[in-house]
């Protein structure tokens, strides 16, 4: 698990902001990575949202030289593991089932599963997570209450996502047990169907000077 939690911790360090992204044409995929990739966001998050993810997912994987391919909105094991099959190179979850962490233990591939509360913070320590996903962060209390968790919880590391933007994204940063934020501004879906792949890397450019 440890070395699990270090290729994990080795993706979301590497910049402040992780791309979450809801692709509708698996067309597009490609070209919004290489243009989030060129703005310096080397990770990105594809959510299972859509019929066109997976294939987004292995396309990306193929043929985006530098992108770190992740799959989110994954909901179940059969979910995990058909990710990891397109190349995902981290798993993120809204939440964690039974399902999901054995699916996890079984794969070399990483797991960000989601927590509110400090309970479930808890429930997911026993497992030997140490990174989590705090979401929906805005609705769950924001960076007031994930700063709450971080002297009962220290040693847990949290990636907020849910209702991140610009103007909040110091918020989270500055805290201590936030290692990076989540957030869909980078790639507003407007310039996606555009394909207004410049102004998405001018938007990943700010995204990645963030500082806390």
């Amino acid at each position: 698990m440890a070395g699990k939690t270090e290729n994990l911790l080795a993706i979301l360090r590497a910049q402040p902001v992780v791309p979450v992204l809801i692709v509708e044409d698996a067309k597009s995929a490609v070209p919004l990575a290489r243009a989030l990739v060129e703005g310096g966001l080397k990770a990105i998050e594809i959510t299972m949202r859509t019929p066109a993810a997976l294939d987004a997912v292995k396309a990306v994987a193929a043929e985006v030289e530098g992108a770190n391919v992740g799959a989110g909105t994954i909901l179940s094991a059969k979910d995990f593991d058909a990710a990891v099959a397109a190349g995902s190179t981290f798993i993120v979850s809204p939440g964690a089932t039974r399902g999901i962490l054995e699916a996890a233990k079984n794969s070399s591939v990483p797991l960000l599963p989601g927590a509110a509360t400090a309970s479930e913070v808890m429930a997911l320590r026993e497992e030997g997570l140490e990174v989590l996903k705090f979401f929906p962060a805005e609705q769950a209390g924001g960076a007031a209450h994930l700063k709450s968790l971080s002297s009962p919880l220290a040693g847990t590391l949290f990636c907020p996502t849910g209702g991140i933007s610009l103007k909040n994204a110091k918020d989270y940063l500055s805290l201590p047990n936030v290692v990076c934020v989540g957030g869909s501004w980078v790639a507003p879906k407007e310039m996606v169907a555009a394909g207004d792949w410049a102004g998405i890397t001018k938007l990943a450019r700010e995204a990645a000077a963030l500082k806390g």
